[in-house]
């Protein structure tokens, strides 16, 4: 593990824009409400155990975003907040003309921007209020650095949230622990004040995010482990073995933790190796789970955007199930298959695929024109993520379960207090099928000091988390 070089706390952090005007004045004042104190950052760089590969790009490394706040309410009790997520620059700022670094070091300084916006912005209102109040702002701060450091491409609004998540994560768990209840705990009317009518329409009026995710957690879940476009499969497909006390093929993963769901990376241009891989996985899985005695298991299918078009899915589902009916049977849901831009990318309408298994989006969901546009264009399901903001997805949420869009909860190969968050949501919202996690198969450096605090959520014997002591004060990771 090495540990970059700089620790930046709110007065030394980059200078940011200032405050947009004050626009949570409207509300009456209520004592529950909280305004932000103080902000300090932490990064945190990690070299993969193995290389990992997904949307075409071979990656290596993290780095990883630490938050530490102060709030204090109107009546002046005050509390401290932490949240963390990686800076996944080669998923959130995919790029073909700027390197790794220079992606990297963007997001590094945006953080530093955002930093200063979030400990600079003193009006008081629940956790949801004040992202929505900052958001724009951070946006803002994106368009500067891109100007700033003359970036050949702008910095992706999916980018910013993943950037500021960190901050809103470390204010709701603030928040949390102020008024001593977990997160979940104060999504209704006692401490908000705007119903969902104000983000998510008049159908909406009356109702808060309480009604639409679980006060308590779902006690267990399963776990879906990563199957990266470059994992070996069986020894003959390992040049040289890491030999570090870690399983390195998938049986070795599957006997490890007791697996049963399989999450696969696909490259998305080449429909002969896309469909044998899975056939592969499907003929190595099958294999190890019947000497387990398993009968039931299922796959994902992740392109990370990559299919040309539909139709190359539609093909590849046709030749996985020509080939394989059980196999086929095992798939899930398919992840955004095509270009994230939804907008841009209009003829690429899902509805022949997703009669054949669900289809979500990831990549494409930063707001909910987006959501909305997806299901307009065939998208049946959405993946819930904690990098794009606990405030966000407990907005979106509730749009989803209402609308009864097939749901997963996707990882950023997240570790420690970031994977803490994303199981909690998992466990949280109704209808979600499994937890991703795969922070223990490339960076479980990372995790040091977390197992034997949620030994549930990071040793894993069954193919399950325990999730049912992700109920501790803020966002739990305590």
């Amino acid at each position: 593990m090495q540990h970059i070089r700089r620790r930046a706390f709110l007065k030394t952090a980059a200078a940011g824009l200032a405050c947009a005007p004050a626009i949570l004045k409207a509300s009456a004042p209520r004592s529950t409400d909280i305004q932000i104190e103080t902000v300090g950052i932490e990064f945190k760089e990690y070299q993969y155990r193995v290389p990992i590969k997904f949307g075409g790009v071979v990656s290596t490394r993290v780095v990883l975003l630490n938050v530490n706040c102060a709030v204090r309410s109107r009546g002046g009790k005050s509390s401290q907040g932490f949240g963390s997520m990686p800076l996944a620059n080669t998923w959130s700022f995919p790029s073909r003309v700027l390197p790794f670094r220079a992606t990297q070091n963007a997001m590094n300084t945006l953080a530093g921007r955002i930093s200063k916006l979030t400990g600079d912005f003193k009006e008081y209102g629940h956790p949801i209020e004040l992202n929505g109040s900052l958001e724009p702002q951070y946006l803002k701060a994106a368009e500067a650095v891109t100007e700033e450091q003359k970036l050949a491409e702008p910095i992706p609004k999916l980018c910013t949230l993943v950037t500021a998540s960190a901050f809103d994560a470390a204010v709701h768990d603030a928040y949390g622990k102020l008024h001593g209840l977990n997160c979940y705990h104060t999504y209704g009317p006692e401490f908000m004040n705007r119903d969902l009518s104000y983000y998510l329409g008049e159908d909406y009026k009356g109702e808060y995010p309480e009604k639409y995710v679980l006060k308590e957690p779902k006690p267990r879940m399963p776990m879906y482990h990563l199957v990266s476009a470059i994992d070996p499969l069986v020894e003959a497909d390992i040049k040289q073995r890491v030999n570090d006390g870690l399983p390195e093929t998938l049986p070795e993963w599957i006997n490890y933790n007791g697996l049963t769901h399989f999450k696969i990376k696909l490259d998305g241009d080449d429909l002969k190796w896309d469909s044998e891989r899975v056939l592969s996985i499907d003929r190595v899985v099958t294999e190890t789970e019947q000497k387990r005695r398993v009968t039931d298991w299922v796959y994902s299918l992740d392109f990370n955007e990559r299919c040309p078009n539909v139709q190359y899915l539609v093909d590849f589902l046709h030749r996985v199930k020509d080939k394989s009916p059980g196999g086929f049977a095992r798939i899930q849901y398919v992840e955004q298959p095509t270009a994230r831009d939804l907008d841009t990318h209009r003829q690429n309408v899902m509805f022949e695929a997703a009669k054949l298994k669900p289809v979500v989006i990831d990549e494409s969901l930063t707001d909910l024109h987006a959501l909305k546009l997806s299901r307009e264009m065939g998208y049946t399901g959405a993946a819930l993520k904690a990098c794009k903001g606990q405030s966000n997805m407990m907005i979106l949420a509730p749009y989803m379960v209402r609308n009864k869009m097939f749901l997963c909860v996707q990882d950023l190969t997240c570790p420690g207090a970031a994977l803490i968050q994303s199981a909690s949501l998992a466990a949280h919202v109704p209808g979600v099928k499994a937890i991703e996690a795969n922070s223990r198969q490339f960076v479980p450096a990372a995790n040091q000091g977390w197992e034997k605090r949620f030994p549930g959520i990071f040793h894993i014997t069954d193919g399950t988390m325990d999730t049912s002591h992700l109920n501790g004060l803020g966002i739990g990771a305590v």
